[in-house]
């Protein structure tokens, strides 16, 4: 297997690097109409009225788009629930929620035009937080009428879910510690270094739309839907993005785009700004309870949880995310008793979408520092009594799914953490260490479909509905193909990103793209194998059954030749190719509250050592470990990268990354200047990053995903090495260093 383990240059790496990578802003496109949005600078508002004369007076507008210049009754849209409107109708729910949208001949004209819109609004009170959300005196943020048959529509709790097994009460009775507290982790945003773009045109009797998505079949399903249309009539081009972590997977303004396209029967285009895309995408924040109740050898007797994700203004895919996480949230140990509500909490306040982890790094949170604080109470080490409570490979632990789906020997990875942090050694004065352990599900359906083209010259080329966001799917998918195919990789192209070329593709999340459109990408490549042998005993009049293909070599009786050498004397003289199709199905369990068990599991174990400046508050990071079990990482440096990019991300939100908002609900920190990410300055002094390979997922050659599982554990972790170098507790993310400093001053 000559194409993988190993890490050849990546696909499209160096114009991603050097600039030259074209992004949906960068596209050519004549006669285009530029967009601009018009927003109210505030949350919630009653919308009185809307002039647009001014706006439409300046030269270059070509119109001004309000909510009734729509459809009507206006038509709404989701992913989960049909629950957004294209523009605001009545009222704002949120800040940045456009009212209208100019459409004009250059940007700066539709800039000058979106400041002339007049619109008469009254500010309304909101729902901006959990403890809001919960009050049932304050105002609904969705209509009742839209929620027809929901006991709950009289509520802001969206939906409410109960998950569990065993006797929580019967277990707490029998414990002898029980750890019982509340934490919370804010609002924060993807920042991907590509804002959300989009641009739409008619195309014949159909329409064509452009976006910055992960998910372009499932944006073709919506929009067909939306526009009454046969999918065969909507096309989705969706290039290469510059980064996603899940905030690109479902509509934003595709809709809009496309009603103002057909009005204009000319190509639209809106590409937001910074602080526009931080008012569109975020990750839900959440307030959590966790009670763990412990035996006097720290075994772990049950767990409870109360989580409530506050989820913003509309749905979007955010539901799921409250789901799937809640689901897995007694993480990866062995817990006979556990019981979980979940609540998805409507607000005024931006929708909140999938982001790296999906809901995982929530939970892991105060789930990890709840077990630290009964390890220290019980005299246990931390990694001891993790190890305690972990199962053993194929043991089942989240007692409704099949036992064979617990994929991994999680041990090896929490001893390599261990013993690459240097656990068992003296901790240098001052400082503190803290470990922390993350599990997350793939996921749990799957389809995906994919053709390699074996071509005469023997190059090839790989078509794949899965969206090349940053994570080097490209790559991948052309070792695989080369790999079984037994060319260079350098001869392998991939093409992505449109709907009219390449075959469905379920979707690019949940860390599924070298599993399942792996081995979509693995079965079409081997069904060209098929045909090649086939070729073979045709060819040199050898019977089929003398014939074997191995690592791209045919073996006949008396001779080998490569699997291009035979596709070649077989095509000749006409030429041709050879094509392959692959299909790699997971299907839905009925009855199970996820819609199925994982296909396989995320793991990982971080490991810190800390410093805490007292006089501060500044918490310097002195190492960082993070270890992963990723089955077989077919590009090894692909997974390192992978991980250690989770890893900083996922500090991001422990140390600095939040909302600040208004008592109007006004994001106050948008754009990079005010709303701080992790940059050079703020890395640990040494990131270690390492793998457990042993070949056991379902992925093509025993691969599983692996983009995720660095972000799941790193904050707990965290915030137990500030425990231990400073005797405090902080159960607030993010461990700011005012936090830290507060903290330490109530401490003393």
């Amino acid at each position: 297997m000559t194409a993988i383990g190993a890490s050849p240059n990546r696909s499209g790496g160096h114009a991603r690097v050097t600039g030259h990578q074209e992004y949906l802003a960068d596209l050519a496109t004549g006669d285009v109409l530029h967009v601009k949005l018009v927003k109210l600078d505030c949350a919630r508002a009653r919308i009185i009225s809307i002039d647009t004369t001014a706006a439409e007076a300046v030269p270059g507008v070509a119109f001004v788009m309000t909510a009734a210049d729509l459809p009507q009754p206006v038509p709404l849209f989701g992913p989960q629930f049909k629950d957004r409107p294209p523009l605001a109708v009545g009222e704002t729910k949120f800040h940045g929620e456009p009212v209208a949208a100019v459409a004009a001949a250059t940007r700066e004209a539709a800039e000058e035009a979106a400041r002339l819109v007049v619109v008469e609004h009254e500010v309304l009170d909101g729902v901006y937080s959990v403890a809001d959300a919960l009050d049932p005196a304050k105002p609904l943020v969705q209509d009742p009428a839209g929620r027809p048959g929901d006991p709950l529509n009289g509520s802001n709790v969206r939906t409410e879910h109960h998950f569990g097994w065993g006797d929580t009460e019967a277990a707490e009775a029998a414990a002898h510690l029980v750890v019982d507290h509340n934490y919370q982790f804010p609002m924060v945003t993807h920042f991907a270094i590509e804002p959300h773009g989009f641009m739409a045109a008619p195309d014949g009797d159909g329409i064509v739309i452009w976006s910055t998505i992960q998910h372009p079949f499932w944006l073709q399903k919506i929009m067909a839907d939306l526009l009454d249309l046969p999918l065969s009539k909507v096309r989705i081009i969706a290039p290469d993005l510059g980064g996603g972590f899940g905030g690109k997977q479902q509509p934003k303004y595709e809709p809009l785009i496309a009603f103002m396209a057909l009005r204009a029967g000319r190509p639209v285009r809106l590409i937001l700004t910074l602080d526009e895309t931080f008012q569109a995408v975020r990750r839900a924040a959440i307030d959590v309870r966790v009670r763990t109740g412990f035996q006097e050898d720290g075994t772990i007797l049950f767990e409870e949880f109360e989580c409530n994700f506050l989820v913003g203004a509309y749905v979007d895919i955010a539901d799921r995310v409250v789901t799937k996480s809640s689901y897995l949230a007694a993480g990866p140990y062995r817990v006979p008793n556990v019981k979980i509500v979940a609540r998805a909490l409507l607000s005024h306040t931006t929708p909140s979408t999938a982001f790296r982890g999906f809901g995982l790094p929530q939970i892991s949170w105060g789930r990890e520092l709840n077990l630290d604080e009964g390890a220290r109470a019980l005299g246990i080490d931390a990694v001891q009594i993790r190890l305690r409570n972990l199962p053993e490979y194929g043991e089942e632990f989240v007692l409704s799914d099949p036992p064979d789906r617990a994929d991994g020997r999680w041990r090896e990875t929490v001893e390599k953490a261990a013993k690459l942090i240097g656990w068992d050694t003296p901790v240098p004065p001052g400082r503190g260490r803290g470990i922390s352990l993350g599990a997350k599900s793939g996921p749990t359906t799957g389809l995906s479909y994919s053709t390699v083209r074996l071509l005469a010259d023997g190059s090839a080329i790989v078509f794949s509905g899965t969206s090349d966001m940053g994570q080097g799917a490209r790559t991948v998918f052309a070792q695989i193909a080369a790999n079984e195919l037994g060319i260079p990789v350098s001869e392998v192209t991939v093409v992505m990103g449109d709907t009219a070329t390449v075959p469905y593709d379920q979707q690019t999340s949940a860390s599924r793209s070298t599993v399942i459109m792996g081995n979509a990408v693995l079965k079409a490549a081997r069904d060209i194998l098929g045909k090649v042998k086939r070729m073979a005993a045709e060819h040199y009049d050898v019977d089929e059954s003398e014939i074997t293909i191995e690592d791209g070599i045919v073996r006949l009786p008396d001779r080998k030749f490569t699997v291009v050498e035979v596709a070649r004397a077989a095509l000749a003289p006409l030429g041709g190719e050879v094509i392959g199709n692959g299909e790699d199905r997971w299907d839905q369990m009925a009855g199970h509250p996820l819609g199925g068990p994982p296909v396989f599991f995320e793991f990982n174990a971080t490991a810190v050592e800390v410093g805490v400046d007292e006089e501060t508050g500044e918490i310097v990071i002195h190492r960082y470990v993070t270890v992963s079990d990723v089955g077989k990482a077919l590009n090894p440096n692909q997974v390192h990268g992978q991980d250690e990019g989770a890893a900083i991300q996922g500090l991001g939100h422990t140390l600095m990354e939040h909302y600040i908002m208004d008592d109007a609900g006004r994001i106050r920190n948008l754009g990079a200047l005010d709303y701080r990410v992790p940059t050079s300055k703020d890395l640990p002094r040494e990131i270690l990053v390492a793998s457990i390979e042993n070949g056991d997922g379902p992925g093509p050659y025993g691969a599983k995903g692996v983009s995720e599982g660095g972000i799941l554990a790193n904050s707990a972790a965290v915030g137990s090495a500030v425990y231990e170098a400073t005797g405090v507790v902080i159960r607030d993310l993010p461990l700011t260093p005012e936090r830290v400093w507060r903290a330490l001053k109530e401490r003393t």
